[in-house]
Parts: C-alpha cells; sequence; structure tokens
C-alpha cells in the first residue's frame, strides 16, 4: 500500500536482563522470538505500507521487512530506520517498540485515526491514565510536590507522527536526541502537537523475566 504510513520498529536493544546475551526482540515469548508478534500486527493493519526494523548489526530481519542497523541511542535507531525506508509517498510514519508485544491492529487504527481526526495534531500516542499517585522527589526522598494524577499519562506504543515533523525532530543536537525517552518528546521540543490515545489494554514493555511472564500469559489469554 504505497502512501501509507511507514512503521519503523525499535528492536535494537539487548537483552542482559532477560538473562540473554542476544538481542531482546528475539527472546521467546509465547512460544515465538518478541519482534514477530508485532510484525504480525502491523502486517495485518491496511493502513500500513512499509515495515522497517531497526536491529544490531549482524542482525537478520524477519522475511519481508526492511532492515535498518540500531544507532547507539534509541532516537538514532529510528532515524536509521526512516531513512532505510523505501516508500517515499509515505507522509505518516509510526513508531513501535519490539519490546511491547501486545500490539494490535487495533491499536495501529485508533493512532492513524487520531492523527487524522481533525485539529491539526502532529502526533497521536498510546498511553494509559495514570492510577497511582505520582509524586516528584528529586533529591530520591523528600517529597516536593504530589502531581495530579488527572493530568498524567503513562505513554507506550505505538506513536504516529507527520513525515516532516519527525524528520525536522530527529534533526536535533545530539544531546537532545541522547536525552530523549519517547519520540514524542522530539517532537513536542520541536513545537509538534501530540495528542494521547487511550490504549485498549495493557501493552507492558517487557524488561525483566517477570515482564516476560506478564506478557506470555497475556499473549496466550488473547
Amino acid at each position: 500500500m504505497p502512501g501509507g504510513a511507514v512503521a519503523l520498529v525499535v528492536a535494537a536493544g539487548r537483552g542482559e536482563r532477560l538473562g540473554s546475551q542476544g538481542p531482546k526482540a528475539f527472546v521467546t515469548v509465547a512460544g515465538r522470538p518478541m519482534l514477530e508478534w508485532s510484525i504480525e500486527a502491523l502486517r495485518a493493519s491496511p493502513g500500513v505500507s512499509e515495515i522497517v526494523v531497526a536491529l544490531p548489526a549482524g542482525a537478520a530481519p524477519p522475511d519481508g521487512v526492511t532492515a535498518a542497523t540500531g544507532g547507539e541511542t534509541r532516537s538514532e535507531s529510528v532515524r536509521n530506520a526512516l531513512a532505510a525506508a523505501t516508500d517515499g509517498e509515505a507522509q505518516v510514519v509510526l513508531v513501535h517498540d519490539a519490546a511491547r508485544p501486545l500490539l494490535t491492529a487495533g491499536m495501529v487504527a485508533d493512532c492513524l485515526d487520531a492523527l487524522e481526526s481533525g485539529g491539526g495534531w502532529d502526533g497521536a500516542i498510546v498511553a494509559a491514565p495514570v492510577s497511582d499517585t505520582i509524586k516528584r522527589a528529586p533529591d530520591g526522598q523528600a517529597v516536593a510536590e504530589t502531581l495530579d494524577r488527572n493530568e498524567l499519562w503513562a505513554v507506550q506504543t505505538p506513536q504516529v507522527f507527520r513525515r516532516a515533523v519527525l524528520e525536522r525532530a530527529l534533526d536535533a543536537p545530539p544531546e537532545v536526541l541522547a536525552a530523549a525517552t519517547d519520540d514524542a518528546m522530539l517532537v513536542e521540543g520541536a513545537g509538534g502537537r501530540v495528542r494521547v490515545v487511550e490504549a485498549r489494554h495493557a501493552n507492558p514493555k517487557v524488561t525483566t523475566p517477570e515482564d516476560l511472564a506478564l506478557a506470555a500469559q497475556l499473549l496466550g489469554a488473547g
């Protein structure tokens, strides 16, 4: 589907905390490499024209996707993946973490629809309302303030952006790219307008063995 959204999957992280010496994206969850769950959901998404995966150097990509070499930082991996995309007609870019294997085509559609919902949005990101009380303690001990949880969202992926806006945001200085914890942060810093899209269901990031067990349980239940 030329002219659809280019999907970039960030899969260059390593799996030491999961007890693996290889790429985290290739760790098995619910009987399959973690990366395959996200690829399957993106392939089932009619709004996606191309899938590009940022992997560690030398790692073999899944069949039928475009490969890119991951960078030293997340932002570098995203920039490398976008540069490797072959669909020059696509004006929308979707970014997703391979470490969130519960992605669905419905979540992709929600983000793409939100971006085009009117209001001049530059980005749309999946997020979940915060239910815990959040306190700020800059020194790790003394509470400085309690934040209004009614205004707080825990951000996940996928995240979708206007291609031109994301490209401009990725031209930020190296220190800005290194400090960014997600792509929306860069777009916001470049003056872009980003809206949240409430997550349909849990989509936890797999970082620890406990996360892996939870993801396997949720995938098995699905």
